[in-house]
């Protein structure tokens, strides 16, 4: 199968953007005057620290179901596991790795795998595919506050959608060159 037909490939290139989104909104986070971070804001969750908290939390589910693991609501016993950026960040990397890993695994024939999803008082049960792009528009929804919220600081919200098309690759030399990928790599 080649890059024309494989339908996989949709999802390696949706776990490297989402890697390297984390990444660009974790740098401008961390430029954020003391108390910025923590500060009540209007948004779903009431602060930047307590949405970036609510994404790895809900990564932590999905992706422990993929790999086929039964972590369920254990996931979130922490709404709020960490108080500073940079432990978060580098957390959230680690997840990051766990789902492209994952992603970089995927044959054709493991997207209609059925996958199953401890809740508190069910398993359910969908398609890999449909856990991975539920998962992957969660991750978009909510980064996408964050990046409202920055509008408010003194940081300015970063650029987050260069990372798909193949012209964005001069806007996203330094996300890459940080992973150590290159273009090759992303657009495979």
């Amino acid at each position: 199968m080649d890059d024309l037909t494989d339908p996989t490939r949709v999802f390696r290139k949706l776990a490297r953007n989402n890697a390297l989104v984390n990444w660009r909104l974790h740098q401008a986070c961390a430029r954020l005057r003391p108390g910025e971070l923590e500060a009540a804001r209007t948004s779903f969750f009431p602060s930047i620290l307590k949405t970036l908290n609510h994404i790895i939390v809900v990564d932590w589910f999905y992706v422990d179901a993929l790999e086929g693991g039964a972590l369920g609501p254990k996931a979130w016993e922490d709404e709020e596991p960490f108080l500073d950026l940079p432990a978060l960040a580098e957390a959230q990397a680690a997840v990051d790795r766990r789902l492209l890993d994952f992603c970089d695994r995927l044959t054709a024939g493991d997207l209609a795998r059925i996958v199953a999803v401890h809740r508190d008082d069910r398993v359910q049960h969908d398609r890999c595919d449909d856990i991975l792009s539920h998962l992957f528009q969660h991750q978009t929804h909510h980064r996408g506050q964050v990046h409202a919220m920055l509008a408010g600081t003194s940081v300015k919200p970063p650029q987050l959608d260069e990372f798909i098309v193949g012209d964005d690759a001069e806007a996203r030399q330094e996300a890459m060159a940080a992973f150590g990928w290159t273009e090759a790599e992303l657009m495979r």
